[in-house]
């Protein structure tokens, strides 16, 4: 049998976590969403909704879930019947939040639920404060074929590709945290292009973390698809074809000589130590457009990194406050009306 432990799919954005969170909900007993954007909200505004011992205050927290604002539109589920059972769920945050993944789970008759979305990997804390048995799988991709693909999203263009470059680093810093701070049966990494090579032995080793069975349809992740991600992505559509190699190493042809060199020189020393040799190519960051955006770069990476100092302090603060008032508690399902 399986465990129940929540599953989260973390890393930096565009390293694969949307392959990896189709081929998790391929398998028959885990379900994964698309992503909910409603689960770090919660957290950084939980003291609006008071007391969560008072039905009345889950209620409006269960509103506020199922709000347009969010992206609890995309999970299939009766926002109604929702409401409802957070209401009369458990008091704490990390349980109204457990209540829309296990519905989502029911909608595929799937025991086992967790939640995908990048930023998680830099507020690990307040995740494993919602859900302390959370197992949590880190996607590491090549930070130059990142920054390639960050710059064709709709949300990085007309930015300065220094913004990709300070994604990556700091998902490498919040990455070399959790590996220094989180148990082996809590924590797991995977690469991306180990993942894309060969599918079969790195999910085999994924699921023995999870205390799950491999079954092959994981590494046929674009089955799911069309259940599993929205439409309107178009940044995804890579997710509905085969599993394929064709963008490792892509870096090479879609980043301009200047922006390698730019990679290069600031995300060199995490490169180095996962593994990923440079390639001394492009000209001197000192020459043409790379010199501007070298020097301008501290004006990003300074803020980075002091989000990082004040994230840690705040979850020492976090660590001294009782965890009961937010951890998720197991309530027993009822059955969605949706279904």
């Amino acid at each position: 049998m399986g465990s129940d432990r929540p599953v989260f799919v973390v890393g930096c954005p565009r390293s694969g976590t949307t392959m990896l969170q189709l081929m998790l909900h391929a398998h028959p007993r885990i379900a994964i969403p698309p992503e909910t954007r409603f689960l770090l909200a919660a957290y950084a505004n939980r003291r609006s909704y008071g007391d969560l011992a008072e039905p009345a205050n889950r209620r409006r927290l269960a509103e506020w879930i199922v709000d347009g604002k969010t992206a609890f539109g995309d999970l299939g589920l009766d926002a109604d019947v929702i409401i409802e059972e957070i209401a009369a769920g458990p008091p704490t945050l990390g349980s109204a939040m457990g209540i829309v993944f296990q519905a989502y789970a029911r909608r595929f008759d799937k025991p086992r639920w967790g939640d995908k979305r990048p930023a998680y990997l830099n507020n690990l804390g307040a995740l494993l404060r919602l859900f302390p048995d959370a197992q949590i799988v880190n996607i590491v991709r090549d930070g130059r074929d990142c920054v390639a693909s960050l710059g064709e999203t709709p949300w990085q263009q007309g930015k300065d590709v220094c913004h990709a470059i300070s994604d990556w680093a700091r998902a490498m810093d919040s990455s070399a945290r959790a590996r220094r701070s989180l148990s082996a049966d809590s924590y797991h990494e995977v690469r991306y292009e180990r993942l894309v090579a060969d599918p079969e032995p790195e999910l085999r080793t994924i699921c023995r973390f999870l205390g799950e069975e491999y079954d092959p349809a994981m590494a046929e992740p674009a089955r799911v698809a069309d259940v599993a991600v929205p439409s309107r992505k178009s940044w995804h559509k890579l997710t509905h074809a085969p599993v394929t190699t064709d963008r490792v190493g892509s870096w090479r042809e879609r980043l301009a000589p200047w922006q390698i060199t730019l990679c290069e020189a600031k995300l060199g020393r995490h490169l180095r130590e996962l593994g990923y040799p440079l390639s001394g190519a492009g000209s001197p960051w000192w020459k043409g457009p790379g010199r501007v955006h070298y020097l301008h770069y501290p004006r990003l990476d300074g803020p980075r990194r002091t989000v990082g100092v004040r994230r840690a302090f705040g979850g020492l603060r976090d660590r001294m406050r009782p965890a009961e008032s937010l951890a998720y508690r197991p309530a027993a399902p009822r059955e969605l009306l949706s279904r």
